[in-house]
C-alpha cells in the first residue's frame, strides 16, 4: 500500500479534468488530455499570428523540446534528434550502419512491427535479421544472448514490450552486445514518463521515444537519442533541411551535416506535436519517476490479481519486477469489450488478441476497481447467450 501512497495523486490528476468523469487505463496507446496540453496547442496557434516571427517561436519551442529529451533521459542536447514517428527514428538508425562485413541485426518477435519492418526493410542493404523469442510474443536477456555474436551489427531491445508489457534487462543484453562489437538500440515508447529512463545506465548506442503515450503529448514527434552524434559509419539515407549544418542557408547544392545527432534529422517537424509534447513533459518533469513507477507496479499488480480471480487469463511476466505499466489480458473479443467499456466511460486499448488496462501517475484504486468491475460485468451478460446456443 505505501508504494501506491508515493505520489500526491489528487494534485497530479487535477491536471486532467476528463478523468472527473471517465476512467482512463489507454495510456499505452495515447495519454489523457491535460489542460497543459490544450493550452500549449491554443497557444501554438496563437503565435501563428504572435508579435515575434511565427517561425523564430516555433524554432525556440524545438530547441526547449530538445533540451527538455536531454534531462529527462540523462542525455546532452546535442544527442537527441527530433523525427516525424519511430519508423523514421528506426530506419535512420539503421540506415547509418553498414550490413557488409557484419550482416545480422538481432530484435525480437515482441519488438512493435513498426521497428521490426524497418529492420527487414534493410534485407536490400545486406542485413540480415534474427527474431528472438517464441510465436507468443516473449522474450527474455537468455535469449538475445544466445544469438548475439561477431556478426552482428544491431541488436534492438523494446524497454517494455508494447502487447505484454514484459520489462527486458536491456543493460544485461546491452553488455552481451557490446562486448561483441555490436551497436544496441532500444525502444523507450512503453516506459518513458512511467519509470526512470537513464541511458548511461542502460548503456545504449541509440533509444527511441514518443511523446503520444505515457509522456502526455500528441502524435507527430519522437526523439532520437545518439550516443555518439558524429555521423559514421555512415550518415542517414534519408535527411532534409533540418539535418544541415546551418538549416538557414537554403543552400541546395550542399550536403552537410553537423557533428550533432541533428544530422538524423530530416524536413520541417510537426509544430503542434513539439508545443504538446513540451506540455507532456513539463508534467513529467514535476513527477519523481522512481515513485512513479512504485505507483505502477502496485496498481498493475492488482489488476492482474483481480482479473486472474475472475478467471481471466492475464500475459504477464511471472516475475512483477518484469512487469510495465499495462497488463494485457487474453480476451475473444478485446475490440468489443473496449467498445462496451467505452460506453460507460472506461477506456482501454484493445491490442490484437488482448485487451490492455495501463496505468499512469493519476490511476486511482476507484479507476482499476471500476475497471475490473465491470470487466466481470460483462462477461457475466455473456453467459446466458453463450450457454443457449445450440
Amino acid at each position: 500500500m505505501n508504494a501506491a501512497r508515493a505520489l500526491d495523486v489528487a494534485m497530479f490528476r487535477r491536471q486532467f479534468p476528463g478523468l472527473e468523469s471517465q476512467v482512463y487505463l489507454a495510456s499505452c496507446s495515447l495519454g489523457a488530455v491535460s489542460t497543459r496540453l490544450v493550452d500549449a496547442v491554443v497557444q501554438m496557434l496563437g503565435d501563428v499570428h504572435g508579435r515575434r516571427p511565427a517561425w523564430e517561436v516555433f524554432e525556440a519551442e524545438v530547441d526547449r523540446l530538445r533540451h527538455g529529451v536531454a534531462a529527462l533521459i540523462g542525455a546532452r542536447p546535442d544527442q537527441v534528434a527530433l523525427l516525424p514517428n519511430a519508423s523514421v527514428a528506426a530506419f535512420q538508425v539503421a540506415s547509418s550502419l553498414s550490413w557488409v562485413r557484419r550482416p545480422r541485426l538481432v530484435t525480437t518477435a515482441a519488438e512493435f512491427p513498426s521497428l521490426a519492418h524497418v529492420w527487414l526493410g534493410q534485407a536490400s542493404r545486406g542485413a540480415r535479421v534474427h527474431f528472438v523469442g517464441d510465436e507468443g510474443l516473449t522474450a527474455s536477456g537468455a535469449d538475445y544472448q544466445g544469438v548475439i555474436d561477431r556478426h552482428t551489427s544491431l541488436v534492438s531491445v523494446p524497454m517494455s514490450t508494447y502487447r505484454d508489457a514484459v520489462r527486458l534487462p536491456v543493460a544485461q543484453i546491452a553488455r552481451t552486445a557490446h562486448a561483441a562489437g555490436a551497436l544496441v538500440v532500444v525502444d523507450a515508447y512503453q516506459a518513458a514518463g512511467v519509470e526512470p529512463v537513464d541511458v548511461t545506465a542502460l548503456d545504449c548506442d541509440f533509444l527511441i521515444t514518443g511523446f503520444g503515450k505515457y509522456l502526455l503529448g500528441m502524435p507527430g514527434v519522437v526523439a532520437l537519442y545518439v550516443r555518439r552524434p558524429t555521423g559514421g559509419p555512415l550518415w542517414p539515407q534519408l535527411t532534409g533541411w533540418f539535418g544541415r549544418r546551418d538549416p538557414f542557408a537554403f543552400n541546395p547544392r550542399v550536403l552537410d551535416f553537423p557533428e550533432q545527432a541533428r544530422g538524423f534529422e530530416t524536413g520541417t517537424p510537426a509544430v503542434q506535436a513539439v508545443y504538446a509534447a513540451n506540455a507532456g513533459l513539463s508534467l513529467i518533469g514535476e513527477l519523481d519517476l522512481a515513485a512513479v513507477r512504485l505507483h505502477v507496479a502496485w496498481f498493475v499488480d492488482r489488476i492482474v490479481d483481480s482479473l486472474i480471480a475472475q478467471g481471466h487469463q492475464v500475459r504477464v511476466a511471472a516475475d512483477p519486477a518484469a512487469r510495465g505499466a499495462h497488463v494485457a489480458m487474453a480476451h475473444e473479443d478485446p475490440a468489443g469489450l473496449a467498445a462496451w467499456l467505452a460506453r460507460r466511460d472506461v477506456v482501454i486499448s484493445p491490442r490484437g488478441p488482448v485487451a490492455r488496462l495501463s496505468v499512469h501517475a493519476y490511476t486511482t484504486h476507484g479507476d482499476v476497481d471500476a475497471a475490473c468491475a465491470l470487466i466481470h460485468e460483462f462477461e457475466r451478460s455473456r453467459r446466458p447467450a453463450a450457454a443457449t446456443a445450440p
